[in-house]
């Protein structure tokens, strides 16, 4: 029974539910559905509705496992980097100028060698290449990361003065989001920017002498050459080229390659710095510092004479019927000491070096003991990287390399600044400014107003005075008198020709001294490197270029 009235439905309907009344249709809320009929749910829109449910629950299941399973790795190591993270603040390396405070190294911010994180140094050329260097850039990883955090120098001032021009990099904090995107930075270290360098160097003087050597060993062709110019008395070094040299802006920035890789094919080795790691024969630019030797050793005096007839003799003893016969390169007649150096006899020294017909020599011992003395064999100690010292050769040195014994016209041949004696250009200026202030070895400086350093020779002021009598009578007379023909300067100079090649077949060609003659205030020094022989054009010449730009552009050098 109870079941039957379960089911039991009243089949009676009411007439209210069938017909509305019209006539009370406006007394109903029809904002509250007052007056409608309403149709129950169906089975079917639960059916729908639930399945949109289920499905959507498993999308999200599914989406869930894609998350947490399939890409977890990856989206917990994006969620790391949703924290604080340290970056570098770069910062600016410190600008070089030259003494009178013209820019030689800039930093350019946005360039395209980095748009955003540092600023790129740019380079004054040319004539400035190994003087300067170069530097190296932070570099980054694969994924784009910073590695390497400095901005390095690797060549020139650029290295030696690396701390003083790097300042410190600064650290900023920056949040980023799981996708990478910063959300908020702030800054915990501001970067402390690299100190200005003020240089001696002068880039009038500068340019003069590249453009005077690089014209010239690209006419004749010369290999190469370097140029020195510096204070007699406080070792300013004013002008310091090396020809040729690299584009510092290309070595920085890494790029045109095929550039780069030119420097490293490119036989005349622009990378080698020649004022400083060049060394090369001297020749008779040795002969003033020899000069002065004798005269302190009492082996001659001012007025000791030769008669210079353009050759030597002295015996041979493996064949005594043919005598060994050092030659000079002319005739020059009887000459004492001064006009010796200004006509750079070869006869006359080889006296005053080895001795000859009963007048004594320094010998080889002494030469090697005054040239030293002179800084020809110890590196000058200039601001530079790589810097050579000079060499002297001495019977040591002979029996160990060649198993030979030292005989006479090996002493000879050094005290004309042939054989295996070699110098650097710089070591020469110091030596020449020796000769020109009164006997002080000053320290050749890269850096304006340093204070002047170095020692005095035990040299006399009257045999040094005699010493640069010959070397203005070689400007006015001798072999430098192509400096002679410009008004607004009075020179003192000596020439060197250093034989090199298998068959002497090339030479050095030197010029150097210092002005003005009256009151000595700046050295000289023009090496042309490897050049033909018998080329007339040489280190004079370019000296002369250098004088007559400098008169131009920077008159109160002769003032």
């Amino acid at each position: 029974m109870w079941g039957l009235r379960s089911r039991y439905r009243d089949p009676e309907i009411a007439p209210d539910e069938i017909f509305l009344d019209s006539s009370n249709l406006p007394d109903f809320n029809r904002s509250q559905l007052e007056g409608k009929l309403e149709k129950p749910i169906s089975g079917r829109t639960f059916f729908i509705f639930g399945g949109v449910i289920v499905i959507a629950f498993l999308v999200l299941i599914a989406q869930a496992w894609n998350l947490q399973v399939h890409q977890g790795v990856a989206y917990a190591a994006q969620s790391a980097r949703n924290v604080l993270a340290p970056e570098t603040l770069f910062a600016a390396r410190g600008i070089i100028t030259d003494r009178n405070g013209v820019p030689l190294v800039t930093n350019v911010v946005g360039s395209s060698t980095n748009p955003a994180a540092f600023a790129a140094r740019e380079y004054k050329t040319p004539g400035f290449g190994q003087l300067l260097g170069y530097v190296s850039y932070p570099k980054k990883d694969s994924s784009g990361n910073y590695y390497d955090t400095d901005i390095s120098g690797v060549a020139g001032v650029e290295e030696t003065f690396n701390t003083q021009l790097a300042g410190q990099n600064g650290t900023l904090l920056v949040e980023r989001d799981a996708l990478g995107k910063a959300q908020s930075e702030g800054t915990i270290a501001a970067p402390v920017n690299g100190a200005t360098l003020a240089l001696s160097i002068d880039a009038r003087a500068q340019t003069a002498f590249y453009d005077a050597i690089s014209s010239l060993a690209d006419k004749i062709p010369f290999s190469g050459g370097a140029g020195v110019m510096m204070d007699v008395n406080t070792g300013q070094v004013i002008a310091l080229v090396s020809y040729p040299e690299y584009d510092p802006n290309v070595l920085s920035s890494g790029q045109p390659r095929d550039v780069i890789a030119g420097y490293s094919t490119d036989t005349r080795t622009p990378y080698l710095d020649r004022p400083v790691q060049g060394l090369y024969t001297p020749g008779s630019i040795v002969k003033p510092e020899e000069a002065a030797a004798g005269l302190t050793e009492g082996v001659i005096t001012p007025n000791t004479t030769v008669n210079d007839i353009g050759y030597i003799t002295v015996p041979n003893p493996y064949d005594p019927s043919h005598p060994n016969k050092f030659v000079d390169w002319k005739a020059i007649g009887t000459e004492d000491l001064r006009k010796a150096i200004a006509y750079s006899s070869d006869v006359y020294f080889y006296m005053v070096g080895g001795g000859y017909q009963g007048q004594g020599g320094l010998g080889i011992d002494k030469l090697n003991q005054w040239f030293g003395t002179f800084g020809l064999t110890s590196p000058t100690g200039i601001q530079l990287p790589g810097e050579k010292s000079g060499f002297v050769p001495n019977p040591a040195w002979k029996e160990k390399t060649f198993s030979e014994a030292w005989n006479i016209g090996d002493t000879y041949h050094t005290a004309i600044g042939q054989y295996s004696m070699q110098v650097t250009p710089i070591e020469m200026a110091r030596a020449i400014a020796a000769i020109a202030n009164g006997g002080k070895l000053v320290d050749p400086s890269l850096v304006k107003d340093s204070p002047p350093t170095g020692e005095t020779l035990a040299v006399s002021p009257d045999n040094l005075e005699v010493v640069r009598e010959g070397m203005r009578l070689g400007a006015t007379e001798g072999t430098s008198v192509g400096l002679n023909d410009m008004s607004f300067v009075q020179p003192a100079g000596k020439t060197g020709t250093a034989q090199t090649g298998v068959h002497n077949e090339y030479y050095n060609s030197w010029a150097v001294g210092f002005w003005p003659y009256n009151d000595p205030k700046y050295v000289y020094v023009v090496m042309m490197e490897h050049g033909p022989a018998g080329n007339s054009l040489g280190g004079i010449y370019a000296m002369h270029q250098v004088f007559e730009e400098l008169h131009q552009t920077a008159p109160e050098y002769f003032q």
